[in-house]
């Protein structure tokens, strides 16, 4: 399984929103999109799904913008991944043949995937932002 530039996106904005959630101060579009270098355009779209999925509430007006709407140890990484890729994404397809090796190999792949799925269930937003905050501080590193 591949971390989609999607997944990825709502996960940064996500992130963002829960790293202000004490605060409970609403984040704008245009403040989430310039801290984690999001198009703008493309995190309306991903905040509208996340909002349709009940992770994140929006206000209305000039003090308006984005929270979560729960707690952010309560929202898993999964949580995010079904909002965002679907039920489908979560659930490894079925191969239309049968013989033993497809099925063999078919046995290590949903194991796989359940065990990938357990790590998602079990990492919060609030682990990301504890992970954030512990390493925000080292400097980044810039090969040519």
């Amino acid at each position: 399984m591949e971390l989609s530039s999607k997944l990825e996106y709502a996960l940064l904005a996500l992130l963002e929103i829960a790293n202000s959630y004490e605060s409970g101060e609403p984040l704008q579009i245009q403040q989430i999109a310039d801290a984690q270098n999001i198009p703008k355009r493309y995190l309306e779209q991903l905040l509208a799904t996340l909002r349709r999925g009940g992770l994140i509430k929006s206000t209305r007006g000039v003090k308006g913008g984005y929270v979560l709407a729960r707690e952010p140890y309560q929202i898993t990484i999964l949580d995010a991944l079904n909002c965002i890729e679907g039920l489908e994404a979560t659930v490894p397809s079925r191969s239309t043949t049968n013989s033993v090796g497809t099925k063999v190999i078919g046995g290590v792949w949903e194991e796989a995937c359940q065990a990938l799925y357990a790590v998602l269930q079990q990492q919060t937003l609030q682990d990301l932002c504890d992970s954030y905050s512990k390493n925000s501080h080292l400097p980044l590193m810039y090969y040519i």
